[in-house]
């Protein structure tokens, strides 16, 4: 498979590992072109993979210095009407990151950089995380008059337990990189110049497995877990519920209003979190 694009991602293939670049300037905020070309980038790996397995691992890393991925487009929330009647099944990005977990590949995040709300939930859905000391994730949503939409709940508390998931999604507080290989939010960090060559040993030792290999191991491992498909769909519901009080239109206004959304902002957690304290009016 040649270098391929898709919407914000790009993909190229070395020895069974596919490097998936995602570049979505100016923000690397998620949305709906990014949801659009992560559909496309997996459904191109499925089909490739059905001539011969060429793709075994599919690593996903930033071509922003500062950003893996922001959080979802807050404006493009504000626009969304609510659904008239109670969701049926996961929203569209919840399907989406799903298939991470459901590929016959493994899934990686490599980031040193910061990734919150969406951002977070993507690397939620990954078989694994490998972080660079730069790494801040959260998830923020709760104090925007919403929950985690796209899996972040049902993931954090497979991840971390129901009291740290709890505590990271109640109180919005940013996880630095140290705490998040703590408490299994990632699975290690690494110094930022050894981050690419340790991704790229792991990727490569399973890269020489067989591809069925893989893929069962993925499936009796989540067999261990239990399904996750009705958590994401209550999730789904129950982000419904919030949105289509209207409660958060005031909160996400006041969010924007105070900065949230800016680059210089967000890459500084003190600044995002007095943006968070502005927008909840914490003295």
């Amino acid at each position: 498979m040649n270098e391929q694009s898709f919407g914000p991602f790009s993909l190229s293939v070395d020895r069974g590992v596919g490097w998936a670049m995602i570049d979505h300037p100016p923000k690397q905020l998620v949305d709906g072109d990014l949801i659009g070309g992560l559909i496309g980038l997996l459904n191109a790996v499925e089909a490739a993979n059905g001539d011969g397995g060429q793709v075994r691992v599919l690593v996903f890393e930033s071509a922003d210095p500062d950003f893996f991925l922001m959080h979802g487009d807050v404006e493009q929330i504000l626009a969304m009407e609510a659904p008239a009647e109670v969701p049926a099944e996961p929203n569209m990005a919840a399907a989406a990151f799903d298939r991470c977990r459901t590929i016959g590949v493994a899934t990686i995040g490599m980031i040193d950089g910061v990734a919150r709300g969406g951002g977070s939930e993507f690397l939620l859905s990954l078989d694994m995380r490998f972080a660079g000391p730069r790494t801040v994730l959260g998830q923020p949503e709760v104090a925007m008059g919403i929950i985690p939409g796209a899996g972040g709940t049902q993931r954090l508390a497979r991840l971390v337990g129901r009291s740290r998931a709890l505590e990271i999604v109640l109180s919005g507080n940013d996880v630095t990189a140290e705490e998040a290989a703590a408490i299994g939010y990632v699975n290690r960090v690494l110094p930022s110049d050894q981050l690419r060559a340790h991704t790229a040993q792991v990727a490569g030792r399973i890269a020489a497995s067989p591809r069925l290999s893989i893929s069962k191991a993925k499936q009796a491992v989540d067999a261990a877990l239990g399904p996750v498909e009705p958590g994401l769909l209550a999730e789904t519901q129950a982000m419904m519920a919030c949105s289509a009080t209207g409660q958060h239109v005031p909160l996400m206004q006041r969010f924007l209003d105070a900065g949230g959304q800016t680059r210089n902002v967000e890459r500084d957690p003190d600044a995002m979190a007095a943006v968070i304290d502005q927008m909840l009016e914490i003295d």
